[in-house]
């Protein structure tokens, strides 16, 4: 995507990012899920690398999740989910994200009698390589899926036990209408009685109450996407006096029909109006882009300043989990460029 600007372009490239919102089975790309389904004998609607991209075509979220979840079908052994990790983090690399904290849905895989002891070594392996070959700093964000049930959730939960050393904290995904966060209120209290930390997907295509019900119900410690909390004067008061972090992913709400063009993207009022907001990718392979190509986006459709993007960067480690050290580091960073 070209950019005017050839100084934002290279701002872009040298800041130093961390990524707050990112699904690791939505960043499998067609050549990989074409890759997996031939070593697994998997049959899939695809005759090509093509036919994959020319899929990724959604009228809505649920257009986009039927496709996630086929896709994820063709993960079946621990080598799979390395290799699946490890291409993420090189590009993680590639974009300067020194810090992920990297979502992963258990249950998207335990449905389908892959467990734990598959996923958790593939992924551990491909993170142990990054922070030794370049230093890469990553996180683990347990996510349950909306659209299943508070039992199959406290099973997963469960299932976790063992891997809770691994583990920083617990999200929600998944549809979110007609699945409100207070749902999970129970599931979330537990996780914090376990020593979990906590985000929750709201105000994507659900309402502003649901982002309410995250901070009320779930007590979150970041809202993943919250677009919609401009709907409601007093919800953002509150996001803004609690500097309570959005983790918002603006090729995502353009693919998925948020918005209906990025010109339109309300990331700049949200951040003029004092609230916390960072830039994240989703689910990068379906949605056109990774952590630089959503900043790429911004500055070509929106009147975005340097500062600005310099804020969204330094906003990322602020809402980050980092130890505070760590963050002063990574935003001494920012300040100097």
């Amino acid at each position: 995507m070209p950019i005017e600007n050839a100084a934002t372009a290279e701002l872009i490239k040298a800041l130093p990012k961390a990524e707050l919102h990112l699904h690791i089975e939505g960043s499998l790309e067609p050549e990989l899920m074409m890759a997996l389904a031939a070593k697994h004998q998997v049959t899939l609607p695809y005759a090509t690398i093509d036919d994959v991209r020319r899929a990724y075509n959604f009228d809505n979220l649920q257009s986009f999740l039927d496709l996630y979840y086929l896709g994820a079908s063709v993960l079946r052994d621990e080598d799979d989910f390395y290799r699946l990790m490890w291409d993420y983090l090189c590009k993680c690399k590639e974009d300067k994200v020194v810090h992920a904290e990297i979502m992963f849905d258990p249950q998207t895989h335990t449905e389908r009698g892959i467990g734990f002891e598959v996923f958790m070594p593939g992924f551990m392996r491909a993170i142990a390589q990054a922070e030794k070959q370049w230093g890469q700093s990553t996180l683990l964000i347990m996510s349950f899926l909306r659209h299943l049930s508070e039992e199959s959730a406290f099973e997963t939960l469960e299932a976790a036990q063992p891997y809770l050393s691994m583990i920083t904290a617990v999200g929600l995904d998944s549809s979110e209408l007609g699945n409100p966060p207070q749902k999970f209120a129970r599931v979330f209290a537990k996780a914090k009685s376990l020593g979990l930390l906590r985000v929750a997907h709201a105000g994507e295509e659900g309402p502003a109450e649901y982002i309410w019900s995250a901070l009320n119900d779930l007590d979150v410690h970041r809202i993943d996407h919250g677009v919609r909390s401009v709907d409601d004067p007093a919800l953002m008061q509150t996001l803004a006096q609690k500097q309570m972090p959005l983790t918002v992913c603006p090729l995502s709400n353009i693919k998925l029909c948020v918005f209906s063009h990025m010109r339109e993207h309300n990331i700049l009022s949200l951040l003029d109006s004092g609230l916390l907001v960072t830039v994240n990718a989703d689910d990068p392979s379906y949605f056109g882009g990774y952590l630089n190509d959503n900043y790429r986006a911004l500055a070509a459709h929106l009147p975005i300043t340097q500062e600005q993007i310099k804020t969204l960067a330094a906003n990322s480690f602020k809402a980050s989990f980092l130890a505070q050290d760590k963050k002063a580091l990574w935003l001494a960073q920012v300040a100097a460029l």
